[in-house]
């Protein structure tokens, strides 16, 4: 399984054992409220209402969950460091432009799960006289025809997101890969469905068997959710 925490773009060779410690491992968070979490911007979301999802396995999950926590709480050292460095003058350092770049990997890796998350769960259709249902038909020619196609994208090689974005400009909905959290996004587009595919989200129970993961997301989809996005 990829380290998601990895020295990416040299980032800890610059830094070396200062700042840029903290990045390391999975930090296990408890949902419980302390007056120290209180304290932060951001605060991991429960998600335990999955657990028992057909498809996926507790195991599986709970490491998820885990993976997502530590984005937040990366996020939020990362912010207080920052914070930091700016009322100390030290915005023109290399170790504060690492950073700021790192943040971006972090708060995405962070809202990125919080969307996948939330968008699971569910065990209906998609309403097929439903806003998104009649988007996707104007758009893709059908569900079918954008079924296959986000299908598609997600079983590309590589690791990344499948997410279906919808254009905030002319409201066009259209399937993109993204390679990592923080490129790729496209701008001026809000996020209707997202699909991980890095191999966190579906060795445990699948292996190499991607096409078999991305066969029980599709199977709870939690629609309604999906179809509240849609603007």
């Amino acid at each position: 399984m990829k380290n998601l925490y990895s020295n990416r773009r040299g980032f800890l060779t610059l830094l070396g054992t200062g700042i840029g410690s903290f990045l390391f491992g999975l930090p296990k968070i408890s949902l419980t409220k302390t007056r120290k979490e209180e304290k932060m911007a951001y605060t991991a979301k429960d998600y335990s209402r999955l657990l028992g999802m057909q498809g996926f396995s507790e195991t599986l999950l709970k490491n998820h969950f885990t993976l997502y926590q530590g984005y937040v709480t990366n996020t939020n050292k990362l912010m207080e460091t920052l914070g930091q460095m700016l009322k100390e003058g030290k915005t023109g350092t290399p170790e504060f432009a690492e950073l700021k770049r790192r943040f971006g990997w972090e708060f995405n890796g962070m809202r990125l799960h919080e969307y996948y998350f939330e968008n699971l769960g569910g065990k209906g259709a998609l309403e097929k006289t439903g806003r998104l249902s009649k988007k996707l038909a104007e758009d893709f020619g059908g569900y079918e025809n954008w079924e296959k196609e986000l299908k598609g994208v997600g079983t590309m090689r590589g690791i990344g997101w499948g997410v279906l974005y919808q254009d905030s400009s002319n409201g066009k909905l259209i399937n993109f890969w993204i390679n990592e959290h923080d490129v790729g996004h496209p701008a001026g587009c809000n996020p209707i469905l997202i699909l991980d595919v890095f191999e966190h989200a579906f060795m445990i129970d699948y292996g190499l068997k991607r096409a078999d993961y991305i066969e029980a997301f599709f199977k709870n989809i939690d629609w309604k959710t999906a179809e509240g996005r849609v603007k």
